[in-house]
């Protein structure tokens, strides 16, 4: 799975959920009721961008996401999402570990944990983000493995870095070679064997031991996926020059050498928590990633990586209909839009609705627990029998709730 974060949350009336009532009422106030959000609105706000219709499926999308729309029949638009609160903490850890407010296994990690590796040279787990050292909001919270084993705990890679020795530090050692580096780390997994023996079923010990063995192994294997520049120059154009482009072409470099979970942040911070100026900076932000995940699912198609590779896009809730400010959107939850391509997923449609200001899901809503258990559903795995027993009792990613949305499923 790659999973491409719109961290901050992008607003789905201005990309992919068109709301024409919002031009009749724009500087007006709406004759519906003012949804509670974090912070107060006023008016209609008509979105700056115009929809085109796209595909044999006609399905509309804004102007900053064109290139999308030449994929559109490969994509299931879900306009029915809900969140529970309107502020990105725990929102941002709801949409990753299933939890808003306690300490959870990640998505990445669960799949990670039920799935096993493809690659024992690669982690299984890899968290992409172009931070200059920066990460986004709650950290390394989104990607951690909790209670799980450590091994299931995603790894960050910065990719504001171009080169793989820049990205992955101490990926080489500056003075010993590689024989001497297996001797090294074959005496260190001796000692710490010999130390486990009377420590038995410490998972931090385990999970230690086993990082140590995957550090030596990615030398090699790390080097050679993280190279862009093994890439043909036709390829590197039809993704794109920016950070995030990058970023995605990674993902399908990774995902094809079996590193089952790839997450592709947008930047540090939130960058589409756009509460000012919303016209301009939604208009950047897509424009680094449009071109980008539109040709990322061109290229798995071409490879025939499309139908076992699910690719999902969006923000951990949407925004409002009404302004904040003069020209920007507050946050909210009541509904949002996410997008799926891939791994199963019936392209070219449309699930549920917001109401025609796009304020709430009223059709057919979907709460975050039922995309985790869809998402396992489409990996091959039951969200109700992929549990993991801890503190006494036994969790798992969707708590006690979830239902499969089956009707997006081929």
């Amino acid at each position: 799975m790659i999973h491409i974060f719109f961290n901050g949350g992008s607003s789905h009336v201005d990309t992919f959920d068109p709301k024409p009532a919002l031009e009749k009422y724009h500087g007006k106030r709406l004759p519906a009721p003012t949804l509670v959000t974090e912070r107060p609105t006023g008016a209609a706000f008509a979105s700056p961008f115009p929809f085109k219709r796209y595909g044999q499926s006609g399905l509309p999308v804004s102007s900053i996401f064109s290139e999308l729309g030449e994929v559109i029949d490969e994509v299931c638009v879900i306009r029915s999402m809900q969140a529970e609160v309107p502020n990105h903490e725990p929102s941002l850890m709801l949409l990753n570990t299933g939890d808003g407010t306690l300490v959870r296994p990640s998505l990445g990690s669960w799949l990670s944990y039920g799935l096993g590796s493809e690659n024992e040279n690669l982690p299984s787990f890899v968290a992409l983000c172009p931070g200059g050292g920066n990460l986004p909001i709650k950290g390394t919270d989104n990607w951690r493995a909790a209670f799980l084993p450590g091994k299931y705990q995603g790894t960050a890679i910065d990719t504001n870095q171009q080169t793989p020795r820049q990205m992955l530090e101490n990926i080489e050692h500056a003075h010993l070679s590689s024989t001497s580096q297996r001797q090294q780390v074959d005496l260190l997994q001796q000692l710490n064997r010999q130390h486990q023996s009377d420590r038995k079923d410490d998972p931090r010990l385990e999970a230690r031991i086993a990082s140590f063995e995957q550090a030596y192994r990615m030398q090699t294997a790390a080097l050679d996926a993280f190279d862009l520049r093994r890439e043909p120059q036709y390829v590197l154009d039809e993704y794109g020059s920016s950070p995030q482009a990058r970023q995605i072409l990674l993902s399908r470099r990774l995902v094809e050498r079996g590193v089952r979970f790839v997450q592709c942040w947008h930047g540090a911070g939130q960058p589409w928590d756009n509460h000012s100026d919303l016209e301009t900076a939604h208009k950047k932000n897509a424009g680094q990633v449009s071109r980008a995940i539109a040709a990322l699912i061109r290229d798995l198609r071409r490879r025939g990586l499309l139908d076992e590779t699910l690719v999902m896009w969006g923000g951990e809730f949407g925004r409002t209909p009404t302004t904040e400010g003069s020209n920007g959107r507050d946050h909210n939850h009541h509904g949002f839009s996410l997008c799926l391509a891939g791994g199963g997923i019936r392209g070219g449609m449309i699930h549920g609705a917001t109401d025609e200001f796009g304020w709430a899901a009223v059709d057919s809503p979907v709460l975050v627990h039922d995309l985790h258990a869809t998402i396992l559903h489409l990996m091959g795995l039951d969200h109700e029998r992929l549990t993991y027993r801890f503190a006494g009792r036994d969790f798992r990613l969707t708590d006690v709730s979830g239902h499969v949305v089956s009707n997006i499923i081929k």
